[in-house]
């Protein structure tokens, strides 16, 4: 942001070079997104564009204990039992997996945790695009005090990836060190470019801040993922960084661009976010189309005071043409729901 005082131009807004992969993303190329809340900012804005995506299988993931176990499960299929499962409140859930996994049932709760895993497995098989978001290097661990029987399916250090409410004294908070998260992203970076030798990794560090571990652990906790990720990047190929953090930490750099409670951003933030990461890694013939698909959104989106009116009838039947005329000359793209709703002309 420039701002001209008299003959001298001020810049009031830091700038930051992202670096661009050779080869961006393109419409038909699966996009895996794992990692915390703010993978799914960008997943749920890729998957409203049309983009293949698939976003964190086993829900959301904060440290990099948890993505690094959970990439190593999909890549090798991993098959859960009940007995992986623990009762608490009773409800059946499952140490790494979020709570829309659980349920009264634990037989059903495998069900679906297995179908997830699955689906996973063979997403993961033919993607083209792997996006890690890296949320806090903390790492909550099950204790002397957890009882015997709830450490169901925890094998690597006592790790989990949700607490799911349990008490806090089950529960170690460890701070990884970064020999530890280059340890395990490694390891799981290896077995994931094994599976799958075409794979494109992005990392992202999340712009959320977490307040409730403190601001100076939230500062330490970040400063080690983004040295991890750094070093990642130089040791591999086909592994880039896209600056998140910077972007919102020290490009925008301002509470106005933060929820109410000081540690989200807002919708202003990361929408800003999303722009410089359609225009530094997705390829330019998929920015238009994804431009022309976002009208499209947005006109399904639009509320009319009076639906009955020939107006109305008029803007369904423009946006129904629209939809068919992408639709014709994108075969690939489903867009069936738009047609279906513009159809109710």
């Amino acid at each position: 942001m420039e701002k001209r005082i008299g003959s001298t131009v001020m810049n009031f807004m830091v700038d930051i070079n992202i670096t661009a992969p050779d080869q961006r993303i393109a419409y038909q190329q699966p996009l895996m997104l794992v990692g915390s809340c703010f993978t799914e900012h960008i997943g749920n804005s890729l998957q409203e564009l049309k983009f293949d995506v698939l976003q964190n299988p086993n829900g959301i993931l904060f440290d990099p204990m948890s993505v690094a176990n959970s990439l190593v499960s999909w890549v090798q299929n991993k098959q859960y039992t009940t007995n992986d499962l623990f009762q608490l409140n009773e409800v059946w859930q499952s140490w790494h997996h979020h709570s829309r996994f659980s349920g009264m049932d634990a037989n059903a709760v495998v069900e679906m945790i297995n179908a997830s895993q699955t689906a996973a497995h063979e997403f993961l098989k033919k993607a083209e695009w792997l996006v890690i978001t890296l949320g806090s290097s903390f790492s909550y661990r099950l204790t002397d005090s957890t009882p015997a029987n709830q450490f169901a399916g925890v094998a690597v250090e006592g790790a989990v990836a949700n607490c799911h409410r349990a008490p806090n004294q089950w529960f170690r908070k460890h701070m990884m060190t970064i020999e530890e998260t280059k340890s395990v992203l490694d390891n799981a970076l290896h077995q994931v470019r094994y599976f799958n030798r075409n794979i494109k990794t992005i990392f992202t560090i999340s712009p959320v801040r977490h307040l409730r571990d403190g601001v100076t652990e939230n500062n330490r906790s970040k400063a080690r993922l983004i040295e991890v990720v750094h070093h990642l990047v130089n040791k591999f190929d086909r592994l880039y960084y896209f600056p998140a953090y910077e972007l919102v930490v020290d490009v925008l750099r301002d509470y106005r661009f933060f929820d109410i409670d000081m540690a989200h951003p807002n919708y202003a933030a990361t929408q800003f976010v999303l722009d410089k990461f359609m225009g530094n890694f997705v390829e330019e013939p998929a920015q238009q189309l994804a431009a022309e698909l976002r009208k499209l959104a947005i006109a399904r989106k639009h509320k009319p005071f009076h639906a009955e009116t020939n107006a109305h009838r008029k803007f369904l039947q423009s946006q129904h043409e629209k939809a068919k005329e992408l639709k014709q000359q994108f075969p690939f793209l489903n867009l069936d729901d738009e047609l279906q709703y513009f159809a109710k002309s």
